[in-house]
C-alpha cells in the first residue's frame, strides 16, 4: 500500500496487477474478505483501489463529509495518476460513488461495473429501497446480505472487527442523511452514457434485486445480471461466477487486452 496526496487528502490506496486501469471502489463492509475478489480482478487488470477517507482510519477533514466529495476525489485521483479508459468496478457504497462520478465526467472511463450499488432511490417519501440493517439485531441485519451462512465474527481478529466498527461509522457519516441515496441523482442518470454492467445476488435482503431492474431500465447502456445463490456481495458468496459474469459483459472491453 502506498500513500498519496490527492486534493489535499492524503489517500491509501493499493495498485495491484498488470493490464488495463480498473478503479475498484469497495463496499461498507467486511473489508478483508473481498481480498480475494481483488486478487482476480489483478489477474486481468491493474487494479487501483484506495480507501475511502475515515475508512482509513485518520479522520477527514471537517468540509469532507458527503458522497460528493468522495467522487469529485476519485476523479481528481485518475487525474493525478493520468489513467484513461478506466473500468470502474464499485459495490454497494462503492457503487454509489461510482455513479457520482460519472454523472460528473465520464471523460476517462470506458465501462461501469456496479455490484448493488447505493445512491439511487426510486418511489416517494415513504418507500424504502434499502433495508434498515442498524435496527436490525446482528443476526437478522447478516442474513439480509448473505444468502448463505452469514459471517462469523468469532473468526475476526482486533483489527478487523474495529475495521468492521469503523466501516459502520463512516458510512453513518456520509451516507445516513438522507439515508443512502442522494435524492436528486436519479435525475442525472442519463449522463452516464458508458457500458454499464449491473451484478445482483437474487438473494439480496438490503437491496433488492428488482431495485436492479428499475436502475437498469434508467441508464443509458446497462445490463443486468441476477446470480443465484448471492446475497448482497456476490463477490464473496459466487467469486468465480461474479469474476465470470464482469469479464463476459460491458467490463470485458477493457480485459479483452490484458496482458497484452
Amino acid at each position: 500500500m502506498e500513500q498519496v496526496e490527492v486534493s489535499g487528502i492524503t489517500l491509501d490506496i493499493d495498485v495491484l496487477g498488470k493490464g488495463p486501469p480498473l478503479l475498484y471502489l469497495r463496499p461498507e463492509h467486511y473489508a478483508h474478505l473481498h481480498k480475494p475478489f481483488v486478487t482476480q480482478l489483478a489477474e486481468r487488470w491493474t487494479v487501483h483501489m484506495p480507501r475511502h477517507p475515515g475508512f482509513d482510519g485518520r479522520p477527514p477533514p471537517r468540509d469532507f463529509r458527503r458522497v460528493d466529495d468522495l467522487a469529485y476525489l476519485y476523479l481528481d485521483l485518475l487525474d493525478q495518476f493520468n489513467l484513461n479508459g478506466v473500468t470502474i468496478v464499485g459495490s454497494s457504497f462503492g457503487g454509489w460513488v461510482a455513479l457520482e462520478m460519472a454523472v460528473r465526467n465520464c471523460t476517462r472511463l470506458k465501462a461501469l461495473g456496479l455490484i448493488a450499488p447505493l445512491g439511487v432511490k426510486f418511489g416517494g417519501r415513504g418507500d424504502r429501497a434499502f433495508a434498515d440493517l442498524s435496527a436490525l439485531p446482528e443476526e437478522e441485519a447478516a442474513c439480509c446480505l448473505f444468502a448463505g451462512t452469514p459471517v462469523d465474527f468469532s473468526t475476526f481478529d482486533s483489527e478487523q472487527m474495529t475495521m468492521v466498527a469503523r466501516d459502520r461509522q463512516y458510512l453513518a457519516y456520509y451516507a445516513w442523511k438522507p439515508y443512502l441515496h442522494n435524492p436528486v441523482l436519479p435525475r442525472w442518470l442519463h449522463r452516464i452514457e458508458l457500458p454499464t454492467h449491473l451484478i445482483w445476488g437474487e438473494s439480496d435482503g438490503f437491496v433488492a434485486p428488482e431495485h436492479g431492474k428499475q436502475l437498469a431500465e434508467r441508464l443509458p447502456q446497462a445490463r443486468l445480471n441476477i446470480l443465484p445463490q448471492a446475497g448482497h456481495y456476490p463477490q464473496i458468496e459466487c467469486l468465480n461466477e461474479t469474476i465470470a459474469a464482469l469479464c463476459a459483459g460491458p467490463c470485458a472491453i477493457d480485459a479483452a487486452n490484458a496482458g497484452a
